[in-house]
């Protein structure tokens, strides 16, 4: 049997605490050190993992020779940076989107990667949702047929202000459509991209703060791929609760998948998935429930057990690279009020 992952993680926020808890579970990686700035987080850190080292620098965690991997759980403009030296460090590395705040850092950490032939997988963890998920299966399974239009929409409360209010300060979310809708386009290119990549994208935006309109809280982008194919994927967060569906139609019928609850990290959702088209439905019992602690879950053992064996992760850089790409394009569009070319 393989020897665990020996993971650090680095930042221990509100997700950084879940992902400290989570690679510790998995049966395939051990949490060995944990990096974050704020004493008081160090404090947080040290009393709810006392067995693990933890320290102020994430440098000089990447120098120890007893991690393996890096998992990158800091404010959103650090991303590059954080992952850019731990590459170089020689550490796989798990990072949680967005990847990057521009294509080009993307780009770099990619061919870092590829040169130091590292792991580099990137935080979309509703690939690995038993619901969500789902949805891909049935696709491949033929369903609906020949994928034609995805619809993929989010109604939720307002953001929570992060660490030192990192998410409502432009220059350290970099965007608030890299923040949460990246998710949903790297699931509409995930469900439709068998039939080509994404060639343009189509955005509007606005914000219930006139003082402050980079904070997009409504936003809906229109994403289409060769073969004729698109999709659209809406927020808003001037809502309640955490709502989110997605409704993906082919040549043959419609998939239906929504999950409902008080909050993302809630233990009681209510969930389902069917697909059909006319009066012919079918219910789809998943086998196990849907929620984001037991997706984030999910991805640590399953980029960890990449890790260890050498395979692609279930988010790579690439399938980031396009996230994050699709974002950028899609607030070029909202800002400027034009079709952006992807090609």
């Amino acid at each position: 049997m393989s020897e665990p992952v020996r993971f650090g993680l680095i930042g221990y926020g509100l997700f950084g605490k879940h992902h400290a808890a989570a690679i510790a579970r998995a049966s395939n990686a051990r949490l060995a050190a944990i990096a974050v700035k704020s004493p008081s987080s160090q404090q947080t850190a040290a009393a709810d993992h006392p067995s693990v080292d933890v320290m102020d620098d994430y440098r000089r965690l990447l120098d120890r020779s007893d991690i393996d991997a890096v998992s990158i759980v800091v404010p959103n403009r650090l991303h590059f940076q954080v992952a850019r030296d731990a590459l170089a460090a020689g550490k796989h590395v798990l990072l949680e989107k967005p990847m990057a705040l521009s294509v080009a850092d993307c780009d770099a950490l990619i061919e870092l990667a590829e040169q130091g032939q590292r792991t580099l997988a990137v935080g979309h963890e509703l690939r690995l949702s038993s619901l969500w998920g789902s949805v891909r299966q049935l696709i491949d399974d033929g369903a609906i047929g020949r994928p034609l239009h995805a619809l993929i929409e989010l109604s939720r409360f307002p953001y929570r202000q992060g660490s030192e209010g990192w998410r409502y300060d432009v220059d350290r979310v970099g965007s608030w459509i890299l923040e949460e809708p990246i998710h949903f386009f790297d699931l509409a290119r995930w469900y439709l991209n068998d039939g080509g990549e994404p060639i343009s994208v189509y955005a509007r935006a606005n914000s219930r703060d006139a003082a402050r309109p980079e904070l997009t809280d409504n936003f809906s982008a229109v994403v289409n791929f060769t073969g004729g194919a698109y999709a659209v994927v809406s927020q808003t967060l001037a809502a309640f609760g955490h709502h989110q569906t997605a409704k993906i139609s082919g040549s043959e019928g419609t998939i239906w998948a929504w999950w409902s609850a008080a909050d993302a990290r809630s233990e009681r959702p209510t969930f389902g998935l069917r697909y059909g088209l006319g009066d012919q439905v079918h219910e789809v019992t998943l086998d196990k429930p849907a929620g984001e602690l037991l997706e984030l879950a999910e991805e640590i053992e399953a980029v960890a057990e990449a890790m260890r064996g050498g395979t692609a992760p279930p988010c790579t850089g690439r399938d980031g690279r396009w996230s994050t790409y699709l974002c950028l394009a899609a607030e070029e569009s909202a800002r400027s009020g034009a079709i952006v070319s992807l090609t």
